[in-house]
């Protein structure tokens, strides 16, 4: 109760992972306040939690960890297309090592999933590989975060501090400037340029 009326006196949307069929009841009562429900990487092999799921009504964000894509793949025909906001790609280590991130996952979600969203749902301590999601299409991007990463915790190795947060969306907006449209063209500020060094013969 204290976090929707923290969120709602902010203008804040707000949405959460329920672990059980008890959770998603709790949850439901905040449908106008909360825009999703998020089905946790543990819970997808679950067929009744994802059917107490789907009959919410509320649109899914589906985390994939410890996953295979048949797994993934029963997990949307249960819950239906319909039915999925998001598919998160991740990996469910804390903190998941350099090596375990296998971004280019990504880009194969988006082309086997190409009717939703795809994002990422970050377990590495370090925000470089959030911006290197975005440019590669994650469309969402989730983190832990946390006060203090010494603090005591299971989750604190794998979370990023408030300082961390700040970067990461100048990094993000970044990104997203930077990607373009992908149409070659000359920019007005490189006309200058042009004069003083091009060489034709």
């Amino acid at each position: 109760m204290e976090i929707n009326y923290h969120c709602i006196s902010r203008s804040m949307n707000w949405f959460a992972s329920p672990w059980d069929i008890n959770s998603i009841q709790f949850l439901k009562q905040f449908s106008s306040e909360t825009r999703f429900l998020k089905i946790p990487s543990a819970l997808i092999t679950d067929r009744k939690y994802l059917l107490t799921c789907k009959a919410t009504g509320m649109p899914l964000i589906i985390s994939t960890g410890m996953s295979t894509y048949d797994m993934i793949d029963e997990c949307i025909e249960t819950v239906g297309r319909d039915r999925i906001y998001c598919i998160m790609h991740c990996t469910s280590t804390y903190p998941s090592k350099p090596e375990e991130l296998n971004l280019n996952c990504i880009r194969d979600y988006k082309a086997r999933y190409p009717w939703t969203k795809i994002g990422f749902s970050n377990h590495n301590p370090g925000i470089i590989y959030m911006p290197i999601a975005s440019a590669l299409g994650a469309e969402m991007i989730e983190f832990h975060i946390t006060l203090d990463r010494s603090m005591f915790g299971s989750d604190q190795a794998a979370s990023i501090e408030p300082e961390g947060t700040y970067r990461l969306v100048k990094y993000l907006k970044g990104v997203s400037q930077a990607m373009g449209d992908g149409i070659k063209c000359i920019y007005e500020s490189e006309v200058p340029i042009i004069k003083k060094l091009r060489r034709a013969s």
